[in-house]
């Protein structure tokens, strides 16, 4: 095997898989039937970071083909891949960041291919749930909500906030009970998804950089002070 780039689903570092960090096993199926015989390959990773050092999980399945080179059969054209280890394709954020929030965005990513109106369901939620702890907001709908931060947040944020009102389904229900469930379409459920995973990194993660660097910067300078009383 020839190593390839990839990044953990676990812990979101970009590296290099090789030999001894890959293990795949291959299967089968030649019994004559209606769709054709495939080959499936299930596929073991384990993250080379010694922070993680978690495994992931994939299946392959691919046509396949009677080979003429052999009397086995050799791998067609690529058909489906599930991801089973871990779980969910999200990404993994902070524990700063409210559990309940996660907990929400996490959920919304596991069932979207699943349920795409159930996923739109959670995400709502979740971004409602975002806007109440990171603003402080208080208003009963997402609608209001999001109004109540028109002024407090840049006009390039807010504007990606404000145009999933509009997309299908979600805009013309979303001022109603956060938690009705209504028919939604999957690249809108994936919209959702992926304003959450914005937001996140934009307020959340941002702040929590700044105020790192912030109090750096003050601890460098009491340092200094304090030096500065003892000569």
């Amino acid at each position: 095997m020839k190593p390839f780039s990839w990044t953990c689903p676990h812990c979101n570092s970009p590296t290099t898989i090789n030999n001894h960090d890959f293990h795949s096993t291959k299967s089968t199926l030649d019994i004559s039937n209606t769709n054709g015989y495939r080959s499936l390959e299930v596929v073991w990773i384990v993250c080379p970071s010694q922070r993680c050092k978690k495994i992931s999980l994939y299946i392959d399945i691919y046509e396949a083909v009677k080979s003429s080179l052999h009397s086995g059969y050799d791998r067609g054209s690529f058909i489906k891949t599930w991801t089973l280890l871990p779980d969910t394709n999200a990404k993994v954020f902070p524990e700063y960041i409210p559990l309940a929030i996660r907990n929400d965005y996490e959920e919304a990513h596991a069932i979207l291919e699943l349920s795409p109106k159930a996923s739109a369901t959670l995400s709502r939620r979740c971004i409602e749930g975002m806007i109440r702890d990171f603003w402080n907001v208080k208003e009963n709908s997402l609608y209001k909500s999001i109004n109540a931060i028109e002024n407090r947040v840049d006009p390039l944020t807010w504007k990606a906030i404000d145009s999933v009102r509009k997309v299908g389904n979600i805009g013309a229900h979303m001022e109603k009970d956060i938690n009705l469930i209504i028919d939604v379409e999957p690249n809108e459920a994936k919209l959702l998804i992926g304003l959450i995973e914005l937001l996140l990194e934009e307020w959340y993660i941002h702040r929590h950089e700044r105020e790192q660097k912030l109090n750096s910067i003050i601890a460098i300078a009491d340092d200094k002070e304090e030096n500065r009383k003892k000569d």
